[in-house]
């Protein structure tokens, strides 16, 4: 099972208050088990400290029911994100996750491509609390965590390159970080190098695929989230037929 989203979906500004409480133009697939929504950028997960309604609360009052977290995306990043619609399908998505049953592909846009058009990342990282920022360690220690992922240039422009992103492990701002340490940082991302922010505040990071296996049925779902309506992302998608 293959779904496809079209372009739908706005840039947040500096909060979510111009998001529109239906979301229900951003679900690529929903059932009786879980939905997947493509979230814009600028808009967090769950709440947080900023007190602005957050995706699981928007999700939440379309669906009028209790809904699940399976996994997060950083509040400046696009993509698809799978919520549960009762605990014994978290539960069992939660182990897919934690086995690493689930596939994620990313898109990421950089203004300094890597010296290779495709590769492996390995680092080490250990995350600050107190900044909310990961970093690269030198070495493995018992306050760092193994990651993984893997990347390809798939398009480059005058200015920018399009990398595929499949993400072997799941750490703390991981691609963000893991880019950053080869000299790519992510366009608009100042927290881990970028030069410039969006003026939206977001970053050309998108969760572009996930496949997993449906909880009841054992089929494999494969989901697609359309990158977001902006110019750059544009291009990139008519370039490379995304």
């Amino acid at each position: 099972m293959i779904l496809k989203m079209t372009p739908n979906i706005q840039i947040m500004k500096k909060s979510n208050e111009d998001l529109p409480l239906d979301i229900g133009s951003q679900i690529i697939l929903k059932n009786n088990q879980f939905l997947v929504i493509n979230k814009p950028p600028g808009l967090g997960i769950q709440p947080d400290k900023t007190g602005n309604k957050s995706l699981i609360d928007f999700a939440e009052i379309y669906t009028k029911k209790k809904l699940f977290i399976t996994h997060r995306l950083d509040r400046p990043v696009s993509g698809a994100v799978l919520l549960a619609k009762n605990s014994d399908c978290a539960a069992s998505l939660n182990e897919q996750f934690k086995s690493k049953k689930i596939e994620k592909t990313y898109l990421a846009i950089v203004k300094i491509a890597p010296a290779m058009k495709e590769g492996a990342l390995l680092h080490y990282l250990f995350k600050n609390e107190k900044i909310n920022k990961s970093f690269v360690a030198d070495k493995n220690s018992s306050n760092t965590k193994k990651a993984e992922l893997k990347y390809e240039v798939i398009a480059q422009s005058d200015n920018y390159s399009l990398l595929k992103i499949n993400l072997i492990s799941g750490r703390h701002h991981q691609i963000r970080v893991q880019l950053s340490a080869i000299g790519s940082p992510i366009k608009g991302d100042v927290k881990y190098g970028a030069r410039r922010s969006n003026k939206d505040r977001s970053i050309h990071l998108h969760a572009w695929k996930i496949s997993f296996q449906h909880p009841i049925s054992n089929e494999v779902v494969d989901v697609v989230a359309a990158p977001p309506d902006e110019s750059l992302w544009n291009f990139f998608i008519q370039s490379t037929a995304l």
